[in-house]
C-alpha cells in the first residue's frame, strides 16, 4: 500500500475512534405526555444580608403520591455550590434570611412540636431545622425585624369547630358529627377557603426569637396584612380595612404602629372609591412609604395598580407618582433603593414584564431592559440583585440582574430541557373589524415547514386582567408537540395594553373580545399557516366564559373545550366569589338597566341554538371561584340540541386543577377531543 494511503487509513482510525469515545448526544423529541410532570418551578429568590448567597424555592411533581412538593435550596451568587437545604415529607416555602446573616428561616407543617404551618431555623453554620414557633392559628406570612430578633406574623383565628388531627385523621373512632354553616357575611365564599365565616380575623403578632413571646400588635377587632417593619425596626406599617361593612367597601387603608404589643394606630391613607392597596415598603431614611394602588371599584376586573407615595406620618395625602402614570402600564414590586432616591419597580408591557426605576425627586421612568423580557420577584440585598426570568423556550429560572443584562444562577431545568424539540413563539400584530390594533403571539408546530397550511388552535387567556408573555407555556407547547399551531391573543381586557384598552369590555363582555379573537385567527389564515376548514378553541376561566362566546358568534370552529366558564351571568350572582364586582360593574339583577345588561351578555346560553361546535365542557367540583354549574349549563344545552359534547368534572378540585393524574387527564382530553375533529383521517391504504 503507498505511503499516502496508509497515512489516510491511519488518519481515519484515528477520526472513528475519537468519535466513538464522544459522549452520546441526547436526541430530542417533541413534548410527551410524561413530560407534562418534569419541569421544576422556581420561586421567590432571595439574597443574604451580604449579598453573597440567593435562596430560592423549588417545586416539583411526584406523580406517584399524586402531589407537588417544595423544598428551598441555595446557591452563591456567583452561579457555584447550588444545593438543595431543606428535605422532608412535607413541603418547605418563604425562604428568609435573618438580618444579621446567622439563620435561613422558611415555613412548614412538617412534624414538630405543633401542628399546621410553622416558621424554622436553619443554622448558617449547620446542623438541623429547628421549630421556631408554635401558632395555633392559621400562619399567613411573617417578617423578620430589623434587629433579627423578633418576627411580625399574620396569623388567622383557628377554626373552633376543627377536628383535631386524630379524629380528622380516622384515629380513635368515628369523626364528630358536622355542624351547619351559618352564613351572615355579605361576601361568603373564595375559591380555596371555602366559605367565610363571621367572627374570625387574621391579625398580626410580634414574636420574640429568644423567649418565644408571641403577643398582639394591635388591639383592634378588624383584619389585618402584610406588616412591614420601618428601617429603625420601630415601626411597622401594614393593611387593614375598617370600613363598617369590610365586605361592601373591600378597599384596604394603610396603617403604621409602634412595633410593641397593644400598640395604637394611626391610618395613612385615606378610604376612597379606589380599590385596594399593596406592596408597602419603607424609604431607607423612614420618611416616605410606597405602595400599590388599585382603580375604582367598578374597574376592579380590568385593574391596572398605579405606584403611590405617602408620607409615613401621614402628614399629607397619598400621590401618585406622575411619571409612572404617564407610561399607562401597570406597575408592581415597588422598592426604594439604598440611598433613597430612586424607587424601582417592574412594569407589565404588551407581552413583557421589565424592570424600570424612578428618581424620586421628579424624572422621567428609566426603563433598565429592552422587551422582549419577563422579569418577576426582583430583590435586592448586599449588592445581591436577583430575578426570575425564563422565555418561549426556557422555564423560569433565577438570574442575577447586572448592569441592564441577566446572568443565570439556578439551572434546575437545563438537562431536561435539553432534551426537548420546541416549537417556535413569534409575536403576531393584526387590526381588529373596527380598527384597535391587538398583538399576540403564535406558537408552530414542532417541526413546521414553511408554507405548509396547519390546523390552529386558538387558546384563550383568563383574567381577562392578564396577558400571554414571553414566558414558557406548557400547553401551547404540548399542541405544537402534537402538529398543531397555537394562536394566544391579548384581546381587550388585557393587561400591558394601557387603561382604555383594559376597561374597553367593561361591562359589555363578550363584544370587543370576540372581534379581537376572530381577527386573530384571521390573521394567522391570511399568514398561510392555519387551516380554515381546520379551527379549534378553548381556554380556562374567562378563556372559558370566552370560548363560551366565540363558539355562539361564530360556526367556522370545528371543536372546542370550555373550562371553568359561564353563559348565564345573572344565575352566578350570589353564587360565585365576585359578588362586589356585580355590583358595582353591572348593578343586582332588579335594576331594569342592570337587567338588560345581564341578559345582553348571556347569550351563549339564551342563543345556545346557535352553537355547532362539539364541545367539551370542564370544572373542578368544589370551584367557588367559576362554579360548575356554568359548565353544567351549556353542557345541557348542547346535549339537549344534539350537539356533540361531554361534561368532565373533577371531584374535590377548586378553580385551578392541580391533582397530576386530573392534569394529565385534561391534557389528554383536550388533545383526543381536537384530533377528533380537527385531524384529517389517513388515506385508505
Amino acid at each position: 500500500m503507498p505511503m499516502a494511503n496508509k497515512i489516510l487509513c491511519r488518519t481515519l482510525v484515528l477520526f472513528l475512534a475519537s468519535l466513538a469515545a464522544l459522549p452520546a448526544q441526547t436526541t430530542r423529541h417533541p413534548l410527551k405526555t410524561d413530560d407534562l410532570f418534569r419541569m421544576r418551578n422556581v420561586s421567590d429568590p432571595q439574597c443574604s444580608p451580604d449579598g453573597k448567597w440567593v435562596a430560592y424555592v423549588v417545586s416539583e411533581t411526584d406523580v406517584k403520591e399524586e402531589r407537588s412538593n417544595s423544598h428551598v435550596w441555595m446557591a452563591g451568587f456567583d452561579g457555584k455550590n447550588d444545593r438543595q437545604i431543606t428535605n422532608s415529607q412535607g413541603s418547605e416555602s418563604s425562604p428568609r434570611w435573618s438580618p444579621d446573616g446567622r439563620y435561613i428561616s422558611f415555613t412548614s407543617s412538617r412534624p414538630g412540636k405543633a401542628t399546621g404551618n410553622q416558621v424554622w431555623l436553619l443554622d448558617r453554620n449547620g446542623g438541623e431545622a429547628m421549630q421556631l414557633t408554635e401558632v395555633k392559628g392559621r400562619l399567613q406570612g411573617y417578617e423578620w425585624s430589623p434587629d433579627a430578633k423578633r418576627l411580625a406574623l399574620v396569623v388567622g383565628d383557628p377554626d373552633p369547630d376543627a377536628e383535631p388531627p386524630e379524629a380528622a385523621s380516622g384515629q380513635g373512632g368515628r369523626g364528630r358529627t358536622p355542624k351547619p354553616i351559618v352564613i351572615d357575611r355579605y361576601k361568603y365564599k373564595q375559591d380555596g377557603q371555602g366559605y367565610l365565616l363571621s367572627g374570625r380575623h387574621t391579625y398580626i403578632y410580634l414574636f420574640e426569637v429568644e423567649s418565644k413571646k408571641f403577643e398582639r400588635l394591635t388591639k383592634g377587632k378588624w383584619d389585618e396584612s402584610s406588616p412591614t417593619w420601618s428601617p429603625d425596626g420601630t415601626r411597622i406599617a401594614f393593611m387593614s380595612n375598617h370600613a363598617e361593612d369590610p365586605d361592601r367597601e373591600p378597599s384596604n387603608q394603610i396603617y403604621v404602629a409602634q412595633a410593641a404589643p397593644g400598640s395604637d394606630i394611626r391610618q395613612i391613607t385615606p378610604a376612597t372609591s379606589r380599590g385596594g392597596r399593596s406592596g408597602i415598603e419603607w424609604s431607607p431614611d423612614g420618611k416616605w412609604i410606597v405602595f400599590l394602588e388599585s382603580d375604582e371599584k367598578t374597574y376592579n376586573a380590568y385593574n391596572m395598580t398605579h405606584l403611590t407615595l405617602v408620607p409615613s406620618d401621614g402628614g399629607a395625602p397619598p400621590a401618585r407618582v406622575k411619571a409612572a402614570e404617564e407610561l399607562d402600564r401597570g406597575a408592581s414590586s415597588p422598592r426604594f433603593t439604598p440611598d433613597g432616591k430612586w424607587i424601582t419597580f417592574l412594569v407589565t408591557d404588551d407581552r413583557s414584564v421589565y424592570p424600570a426605576r424612578v428618581p424620586v425627586a421628579g424624572g422621567a421612568v428609566e426603563r433598565l431592559m429592552k422587551p422582549p423580557i419577563v422579569v418577576s420577584n426582583w430583590v435586592s440585598e448586599g449588592g445581591c440583585s436577583a430575578v426570575i426570568s425564563g422565555d418561549d423556550d426556557e422555564a423560569s429560572e433565577v438570574h442575577a440582574f447586572e448592569n441592564g443584562a441577566l446572568r443565570q444562577i439556578s439551572r434546575q431545568n437545563d438537562a431536561f430541557f435539553a432534551e426537548l424539540e420546541l416549537g417556535s413563539t413569534e409575536e403576531v400584530s393584526f387590526k381588529s373589524k373596527d380598527g384597535t390594533e391587538v398583538h399576540g403571539l403564535l406558537t408552530k408546530p414542532v417541526g413546521y415547514v414553511a408554507g405548509t397550511k396547519v390546523p390552529l388552535l386558538l387558546r384563550i387567556h383568563g383574567g381577562p386582567n392578564g396577558q400571554d408573555q414571553h414566558t414558557f407555556s406548557m400547553e401551547r407547547q404540548w399542541f405544537a408537540a402534537n402538529g398543531y399551531a397555537v394562536l394566544a391573543v391579548n384581546y381587550r381586557g388585557s393587561a400591558g395594553r394601557g387603561m382604555k384598552f383594559s376597561r374597553a369590555i367593561h361591562a359589555d363582555w363578550g363584544h370587543f373580545e370576540v372581534m379581537d379573537l376572530q381577527a386573530g385567527v384571521d390573521h394567522v389564515i391570511k399568514m398561510g399557516i392555519a387551516d380554515p376548514d381546520r379551527l379549534g378553541v378553548g381556554g380556562w376561566s374567562y378563556g372559558g366564559i370566552l370560548t363560551d362566546y366565540l363558539i355562539a358568534s361564530d360556526t367556522r370552529f370545528k371543536a372546542a373545550t370550555s373550562g371553568a366558564g359561564t353563559a348565564f351571568t345573572v344565575a352566578f350572582y350570589g353564587t360565585d366569589q365576585y359578588i362586589i364586582q356585580y355590583d358595582f360593574e353591572i348593578g343586582p339583577p332588579w335594576n331594569p338597566k342592570s337587567w338588560e345588561i345581564y341578559q345582553k351578555i348571556s347569550y351563549p346560553f339564551l342563543h345556545a341554538d346557535r352553537i355547532k361546535t362539539p364541545t367539551l365542557f370542564f370544572g373542578g367540583e368544589q370551584d367557588f371561584n367559576v362554579p360548575i354549574q356554568g359548565s353544567q349549563q351549556m353542557y345541557q344545552a348542547l346535549r339537549s340540541l344534539g350537539i356533540d359534547t361531554q361534561l368532565i368534572i373533577y371531584p374535590n378540585e377548586n378553580h385551578g386543577i392541580r391533582r397530576p393524574s386530573f392534569v394529565r387527564d385534561r391534557y389528554e382530553r383536550y388533545l383526543a377531543w381536537y384530533d377528533k375533529y380537527l385531524k384529517k383521517p389517513a388515506p385508505a391504504p
